[in-house]
This record gives C-alpha cells, sequence and structure tokens, in this order.
C-alpha cells in the first residue's frame, strides 16, 4: 500500500469512506479493494488470540495473574507470544490490554484488568503492548474510561471529578498512548459526567487526541455505539461488530451528504486507520 494516504483517500467515493469505518462482520473491516487497502481484523483478548477462526491457541494466565508479577519484562516478553500469535492467525489489532481499575469487588471483569494500582497498571500495559506490536501488531487498550463495573453496565453514568479522572482513571491509558504509542483505543459502554464515552468531546477529543496527541484510532466496543452523529462528530473512528448498527446500512453516508456531518470528519478517520495498516 502506498504511503501518500491523503492520495488515496482522495480517490476514495462518499460510499466507500463510510463502509471503511464500520465493521463488515464481527471482527473484519472492509478495505478498498480496488486501491489495493486490504480489509483487516481485531480480534480478542486480553488472555488470548481468538483469531479469524476457532481453535487450539495459547492462553496465558489471567491480567491480574500477570500484574502480580511486577516484571515489566516478562510481560514484554508474554506480549511479544500473543503478538506472533496474532501474525499466524491473520489478526492485525488484538483487542488488549484492559487497564480498567479494580475499584469494586462486584466487578464481573476484574480478571481482564490489572490492579486496582494506577501506576502498576500503568507499567504492565506500557510493556505488554510494546510486546504485542514488536510483531507488527497493533494493540487496543480498553476501556475508555471509567468503565470499572458491571452495575448498569452498558448505560450507568460514571460522575467523577477531574482529580480523580486524572490520578485513577487516566494514567494508564496515558501511559498506553504517550509511552507505548499503542495502535488503538477502545470506547467503553458507560457514560462519563453526562456524555457516552464513544461520543465524548473531552475525553476523545480534547485529552486523547489533542492533549496526548494521539495518532491511532478510536473504535467502539462491540455493540456500544449510541446513536450516528454524535461519535462521528466527537472522536470515534470506527463502528464495531459489523454490519453497523448506526454507521452501516447507509446512514453515516446520509449523515454526511445532509450535513450533519463534515465529510473532512471521515477523512480524518480514515487517515488514521489506512496510517495504521500502512505502519
Amino acid at each position: 500500500m502506498t504511503t501518500d494516504i491523503n492520495a488515496l483517500i482522495d480517490q476514495l467515493d462518499l460510499g466507500e469512506k463510510c463502509a471503511m469505518v464500520c465493521g463488515q462482520t464481527a471482527w473484519q473491516v472492509p478495505g478498498a479493494e480496488r486501491l489495493g487497502i486490504p480489509e483487516w481484523c481485531l480480534a480478542d483478548g486480553p488472555v488470548g488470540v481468538r483469531g479469524r477462526g476457532q481453535g487450539p491457541g495459547l492462553v496465558v494466565p489471567g491480567p491480574s495473574a500477570l500484574a502480580a508479577t511486577w516484571n515489566p519484562e516478562l510481560i514484554g516478553e508474554i506480549g511479544a507470544a500473543l503478538g506472533l500469535e496474532c501474525r499466524d492467525r491473520k489478526v492485525d489489532v488484538l483487542l488488549g490490554p484492559t487497564v480498567n481499575l479494580h475499584r469494586s469487588p462486584r466487578g464481573g471483569r476484574h480478571f481482564e484488568s490489572y490492579s486496582e494500582d494506577p501506576e502498576l497498571s500503568s507499567r504492565i500495559a506500557v510493556a505488554y503492548i510494546e510486546g504485542v506490536q514488536s510483531q507488527g501488531v497493533g494493540a487496543c487498550v480498553k476501556h475508555f474510561v471509567a468503565n470499572d463495573q458491571e452495575f448498569e453496565r452498558f448505560t450507568i453514568d460514571v460522575r467523577v471529578d477531574e482529580r480523580t479522572l486524572r490520578e485513577i482513571y487516566l494514567p494508564p491509558f496515558e501511559a498506553a498512548v504517550t509511552e507505548a504509542d499503542v495502535w488503538s483505543v477502545m470506547g467503553a459502554y458507560n457514560f462519563v459526567n453526562g456524555d457516552h464515552a464513544c461520543a465524548h468531546p473531552e475525553m476523545l477529543e480534547t485529552i486523547l487526541k489533542q492533549e496526548w496527541g494521539f495518532e491511532g484510532f478510536v473504535v467502539t466496543d462491540w455493540g456500544a455505539i449510541k446513536d450516528t452523529d454524535s461519535p462521528a462528530l466527537h472522536g470515534l473512528d470506527l463502528e464495531m461488530p459489523g454490519p453497523g448498527r448506526q454507521w452501516g446500512h447507509g446512514r453515516l453516508e446520509a449523515a454526511v451528504a445532509e450535513g450533519r456531518v463534515p465529510e473532512s470528519l471521515i477523512d480524518d478517520k480514515l487517515r488514521r486507520i489506512l496510517r495504521f495498516l500502512d505502519w
């Protein structure tokens, strides 16, 4: 694939552009065959690689056990092993690590996360990401942000003050972006201070993309998207899974054609995805 990403985008029509920011199947994202842009694949997860199909695979200890080693070098080796398995299974992005914190004893997905300590979570996450990405596979840090409990997991509005966000919830994500250059960030199901995590102007635009300089793409948690326009306007880059409920079936294309979403924002989403594919 050519490195002239802007020239590629100029050759795509609106329908092609909108198709490429929306999943095609549960794990596949379409490319544009006529321009040599390949389809690509995301797959779970924190304890192993699901791959494009089922079959035997490497399962590593749960992330809480990995963090309990306090051994970033070892975690880097595990990340590299998972990256190799991704390549073998033709997976382009591994959906991990999970860096949500152990904030409630009833958190049903704590086994996917590292610790209650943001600093320990940061050190382990950076090592994991660097290991995975050393094999030419993108990592996806998740779930951004404050997605740390099961109560009303899909709809809860987490109210959190600025200091708590900065000192507790955000540090592992910041380290993943600014230290490990993670290629993808997954938006969460929940709301944060009134805005949905997949359409959050402060979290996705101001903090992630502007303050931290994130150059990768933001993907929804599977089925997390709530509407068409707000995510498109406020920092989301890819809807999963496919076929997209909100961006698929011509909905995103119609939003652009009707002037509700600027086409330049679709171009930015594509630019981030193509930059990853050309990495």
